[in-house]
């Protein structure tokens, strides 16, 4: 449910992001106990009461004319504010300040996504937050884990580029694309996605195009990969460079260990200081938008209440706080395996921990382990209560894999690597495009460095066109109309660039042509052509 407000309901901080529980906090005096995070935590409490509790009234207020609908944005005159019904009853709202240009610069949907991808992450690790509610009633156990976890994660896909004397100053550099990126600079500045991005999708995996002797190779390697694991029922997601090539996961799965993998066990996010061309990660300081905020820096009194995000890896003082996205803490061995602390060592001995993570479809804990091999990334899911002896188990089976698909792995990657076209491999030359399948939750863009020569007008034309698909869309889940509908927008932009959106089926595709002075036909004509060639038709009007 999407409404407006009149005025502007919040101080001119720029941007809060909070989480909270509306069945706690219930009595007067006990109001602070909801709040489960909140950023900036250096705010004071009562700026935060004053936040929540605006947040818990908007939510209340809107379920009077939509009961069934959670309220998903409130646009105010200076904020919009985002909401996400992570869980029944916790909510995450982030509130941003409206910029001063005729055109919106962001879109309230790709904000609402992160919110989703923090929480989903969130849970893969750790489980879900009323589990841990449940686990310790008190609150400081979920606090030490959200405040760490959402402040490593606004921090994950920072790099150091060669353009350290940008003009966000000489903190870290956030890298944006359908993420928003906020965190402490020294600068004192955030970084909020902007028009730029408007040719990504969040919430998305990218696959690699393979042809078919590859993808029997694939399968062969598929079908051994689970034979290594014996009786044991396991899964398994295959990547090469930043791309999916194979998964055995249900689809929610695979976008998280996708995320995952890409953000931190790629040979590229290995490699420290080295550019990544990834369509996830790939981006730059000119994408983004920088803007003033009154960071707070944390009190003693609210890192005492959230616990802070600069503690050991593994844990605090208090609370064994496991830290799965803190960077350069993966490493390959000798035997092609990634390795990591973050998990500690086994009771008794000083083998590290095999990370485990939480599957969203079976809720099984299952044990993670990550074998790479140059380009090649292989994921192994094995079932925690299927291994009798911990990691001496593990490493058994581990072994084996090595032992029965060294051969296959190589032979893989060898006949992907002959066939991969490079960064600019889905480049389709005049074409500025966007494709998302969401019915199989995979996109395929423009590389970012092409989409980088677009004018700001033409952009601009395709964020307002995305805003206003995603309010149809909107209105149409809500009246309960068939979502799949077709549905073909077409902007001129102030430009003369076209700005074109087709929907049908599921999926989707936006294109941005700049060709000055030609006409709809034109334009039109350069859908079908590009549709017919790339998408087996699927865009035809045919």
């Amino acid at each position: 449910m999407r409404m407006g407000l009149s005025s502007a309901a919040t101080e001119n901080e720029c941007v809060e992001l909070c989480i909270f529980d509306l069945r706690r906090g219930q009595h007067e005096g006990q109001e602070l106990d909801k709040i489960l995070f909140f950023f900036p935590a250096g705010l004071p409490f009562s700026k935060q009461l004053s936040v929540v509790g605006l947040s818990e009234g908007l939510i209340t207020f809107t379920r009077i004319f939509s009961p069934e609908a959670a309220c998903e944005v409130i646009e105010a005159e200076r904020h919009s504010h985002i909401f996400y019904e992570a869980e029944p009853d916790i909510w995450m709202v982030m509130v941003v300040e409206k910029s001063n240009d005729s055109e919106p610069i962001w879109r309230d949907d790709a904000l609402r996504k992160v919110l989703k991808e923090i929480h989903s992450l969130f849970v893969m690790f750790h489980g879900t937050i009323r589990a841990l509610l449940e686990k310790e009633p008190g609150g400081g156990l979920i606090r030490r884990h959200l405040y760490s976890f959402v402040m490593d994660y606004l921090r994950a896909c920072k790099k150091r580029p060669p353009w350290n004397n940008c003009c966000c100053g000489n903190g870290e550099v956030a890298v944006s694309n359908d993420f928003i990126w906020i965190y402490y600079l020294v600068g004192k500045k955030l970084l909020l996605p902007s028009f730029r991005d408007c040719l990504k999708e969040q919430g998305t995996v990218q696959m690699l195009t393979i042809g078919r002797e590859a993808a029997i190779e694939v399968q062969s390697l598929v079908r051994v990969l689970e034979s290594s694991a014996g009786n044991m029922p396991c899964y398994s997601l295959i990547l090469f460079q930043d791309l999916l090539v194979s998964t055995t996961l249900s689809p929610d799965d695979t976008i998280n260990l996708f995320t995952y993998a890409v953000l931190r066990l790629t040979p590229q996010a290995l490699s420290v200081g080295v550019s990544s061309w990834s369509y996830l990660r790939k981006g730059n300081t000119a994408s983004s938008v920088a803007i003033e905020s009154n960071i707070a820096i944390p009190s003693s009194a609210s890192e005492s209440f959230y616990g802070s995000s600069e503690v050991s890896p593994t844990e605090d003082s208090q609370y064994h706080v496991v830290r799965p996205l803190q960077s350069e803490k993966w490493s390959k061995g000798k035997d092609g395996y990634l390795v990591t602390d973050l998990w500690g060592a086994e009771v008794g001995t000083w083998v590290f921990a095999t990370p485990t993570v939480w599957l969203r479809q079976t809720g099984e804990r299952m044990y993670l382990c990550a074998y790479q091999h140059r380009n090649l990334t292989l994921l192994l899911l094995i079932p925690v209560a299927s291994i009798a002896n911990g990691e001496q188990g593990v490493s058994a089976v581990k072994q084996q894999v090595l032992e029965q698909a060294s051969l296959k792995i190589l032979k893989v990657e060898e006949k992907l690597s002959k066939g991969w076209g490079g960064e600019n491999a889905y480049h389709v030359s005049g074409y500025r495009y966007l494709l998302v399948d969401g019915d199989r939750n995979v996109s395929r863009a423009t590389p970012p460095t092409k989409v980088a020569t677009l004018t700001k007008e033409s952009l601009l034309a395709m964020n307002k066109l995305r805003k206003e698909v995603e309010l149809e869309k909107s209105r149409a889940k809500l009246d309960n109309v068939d979502c799949e509908k077709d549905m073909e927008v077409c902007i001129r932009a102030k430009n003369n660039a076209w700005v074109i959106s087709r929907i049908t089926r599921g999926r989707e595709l936006y294109m941005v042509l700049e060709k000055a002075n030609e006409t709809l036909l034109y334009a039109t004509d350069a859908v079908e052509k590009f549709s017919n060639k790339y998408c087996d038709g699927t865009f035809s009007l045919d």
